[in-house]
């Protein structure tokens, strides 16, 4: 592990990466599909394992929102968001009005959802502060663990100014994306 290779006492001076070198090393191979990693903060962070229900989860809600979203919007499942040039998450699933002449990563989203079991932390922390600084006006945590799911909303400088968290058999309507219902009850367990 790093922590082996260095010792603690050091003082170190890490070179963050840009988004553009990261892009570039994609595109040149050096990075593949075999690496889970994602851009944060110019940092590469490891990507948790992905278990069977956040697998379940995020195959439910691709269906739900699929089956209920107008043509206008794009359903986006694990794809990269070009949050700023220091930051490339890859977010369980968002949401965006469709545009056809977009070449490169989303710069902006409407709506983001992290399933988190292992990745809580991370994703209420460096990810929320990620998001709301790109102005991602709704966040959706998905805590399987305590079978809730966290919404945000109102992002103002690196976080949101509202939170509520939602319970099994309550509704989730996002406010930016119109005539989704998302019934926490049938959330797969």
């Amino acid at each position: 592990m790093l922590e082996d290779m260095f010792d603690p006492s050091e003082s170190l001076s890490i070179r963050p990466i840009s988004r553009a070198e990261y892009d570039r090393m994609v595109e040149a191979g050096i990075l593949g599909e075999d690496d889970h990693v994602e851009l944060l903060r110019g940092q590469l962070v490891e990507m948790s394992p992905i278990g069977w229900q956040h697998n379940e989860v995020i195959t439910w809600l691709t269906e739900a929102l699929i089956r209920q979203i107008d043509p206008i919007f794009q359903v986006r499942p694990q794809c990269s968001f070009a949050a700023d040039d220091w930051s490339e998450p890859e977010p369980d699933l968002a949401v965006r009005r469709k545009d056809p002449s977009l070449r490169a990563h989303p710069t902006s989203l409407l709506l983001v959802i992290e399933i988190s079991d292992s990745s809580l932390r991370k994703d209420r922390g460096l990810k929320l502060k990620i998001y709301a600084g790109a102005g991602v006006p709704e966040y959706w945590i998905f805590d399987l663990q305590h079978e809730c799911v966290e919404v945000y909303t109102g992002p103002s400088g690196e976080t949101y100014a509202e939170k509520r968290t939602l319970r099994s058999g309550e509704v989730l309507r996002p406010t930016h994306v119109p005539g989704i219902a998302i019934v926490l009850a049938d959330m797969p367990r």
